[in-house]
């Protein structure tokens, strides 16, 4: 941890922390007697608290997005000289390092043309959203306005993400939501929904969203709204057939199909773009978290050209053009860094490790589910991993959440910060999540399903 910071400034700091500071996803009442984890420092793959206590992170800045891991000093030089450069025009202009991202970033995506920088994944998602319905405004009449969107899934905090949202503990008392949001199933395949499995279980599951699409009316559904994996709904991989049957629905009914990868993409699976596991063309991809690794904040809807078009065919009409502003999403520092966070997974074949060590976890846990049968199932894809917990294999009953907590805190106490789904699914909060940078060795997944081993032991002894 820092020297400079002295233990009376860090008591200060505690101090002040506590007084002044409303946390995200935390109960505050027991701060009245103990302390707030306050994070100090961070380096590779490790993080200090104020106590000086170091901790190995299995969930990369706790909400998946420090994708190349903590004190890379090439991306601070760049935002720096970028800020020094210009900090700042709003986005109705250009910038340099926004152009020069912009291009990077759509050399990897094949068949996507246009980039829409915004400052938050939920925004980003608000932003594919409002093109969905002016589109059905400009070319339908208004009527082809309905998103779909999957149960389990998760599209950001906003009252509009929330309306799609398919989490209802989460989205629990911030209703009424926006109207024309329209749920589907979700495919999660071990709490299957149809006597079916493989292939045949992921083409029907796909089934259901057009079930759905012919009782709204196809003519009235405009895009169609998932994530390649689910994440805070429970580390969903999607089954065979899945993928494939969801593109020619959305191409019968002319549905916009837009993939939320603010959680798969820019490498956490072992590829680009999570919907690149799968041989899907997207008409709308967003993206944050791991986009800069948070060194800045920064997200991109990213368009084909198809759909850029349909906002300039007719100049001479002054409503025809996106007529949205993102305020921090005129910033340079994001695409600066952005850059820079692209060149390390590169140059450092970072995808490549990715897939090397999500399949040594993937290994790790499905060998603790031999020796611990709270776990039901093991799921993931690349770094992107989860395991299930349930208190009988066979009828599939997910355990008390306070004992998947207790999971996460004994971890936590061990000096290892792993995840679980949070406040997502009644009664179904019983995931452990893990996603650890993309720099992750195998000492580093060794010791991550070691802590979990442990835990288990501790938790369920009894």
């Amino acid at each position: 941890m820092d020297g400079g910071l002295r233990d009376n400034d860090i008591s200060k700091i505690v101090d002040l922390d506590r007084a002044h500071i409303w946390h995200h996803l935390v109960q505050h009442k027991p701060f009245e007697t103990g302390e707030p984890r306050v994070i100090v420092e961070g380096k590779g793959m490790r993080v200090w608290d104020q106590k000086g206590k170091e901790h190995l992170d299995a969930v990369s800045g706790g909400v998946w997005t420090v994708n190349v891991g903590y004190g890379r000093e090439s991306i601070a030089n760049a935002v720096r000289d970028q800020l020094i450069k210009l900090n700042y025009f709003a986005g109705a202009a250009g910038s340099v390092p926004g152009a020069l991202f912009a291009e990077r970033l759509l050399g990897k995506m094949p068949g996507l043309s246009r980039v829409y920088y915004c400052n938050s994944g939920s925004e980003a998602n608000e932003k594919a959203f409002k093109m969905v319905r002016q589109i059905a405004h400009k070319r339908y009449g208004g009527k082809k306005y309905k998103i779909l969107y999957r149960d389990r899934d998760y599209h950001g905090t906003t009252i509009g993400a929330l309306s799609a949202g398919g989490q209802d503990e989460r989205n629990a008392q911030y209703g009424p939501f926006a109207p024309g949001f329209v749920r589907v199933p979700h495919c999660l395949e071990y709490r299957a929904q149809w006597d079916l499995s493989g292939e045949a279980y992921g083409k029907r599951a796909a089934d259901a969203i057009e079930e759905v699409i012919l009782a709204e009316g196809p003519e009235t559904v405009g895009a169609l709204c998932l994530e390649p994996v689910t994440a805070g709904g429970g580390v969903i991989t999607p089954p065979p057939g899945y993928w494939e049957r969801v593109q020619e629905i959305c191409t019968k009914y002319d549905i916009l199909l837009h993939i939320d990868e603010v959680v798969c993409g820019v490498g956490r699976t072992g590829v680009w773009f999570g919907y690149q596991n799968y041989g899907v063309k997207p008409d709308l991809v967003t993206m944050a978290k791991g986009v800069a690794s948070g060194y800045a904040a920064i997200a991109c809807l990213v368009t084909t050209e198809e759909v850029f078009d349909m906002f300039k065919d007719d100049a001479s009409d002054p409503m025809n053009y996106f007529r949205d502003i993102s305020t921090f999403g005129g910033c340079t520092a994001g695409p600066a860094a952005a850059l820079e966070n692209m060149r390390i997974i590169e140059d450092e074949n970072l995808l490549q490790n990715t897939l090397n060590m999500g399949e040594r976890m993937v290994d790790n846990l499905n060998a603790l589910s031999e020796k611990h049968e709270v776990i039901g199932q093991v799921r993931g894809a690349g770094l992107f991993c989860g395991a299930e917990l349930v208190s009988d294999r066979k009828t599939k009953d997910p355990v008390d959440e306070k004992l998947v907590q207790a999971v996460v805190a004994d971890c936590m106490a061990q000096g290892v910060v792993i995840g679980a789904t949070n406040r997502s699914l009644p009664r179904l909060n019983n995931t452990l999540c893990f996603s650890p940078a993309l720099i992750a060795t195998s000492d580093d997944i060794d010791h991550i399903t070691d802590a979990v081993d442990q835990a288990l032991t501790r938790v369920f002894a009894s």
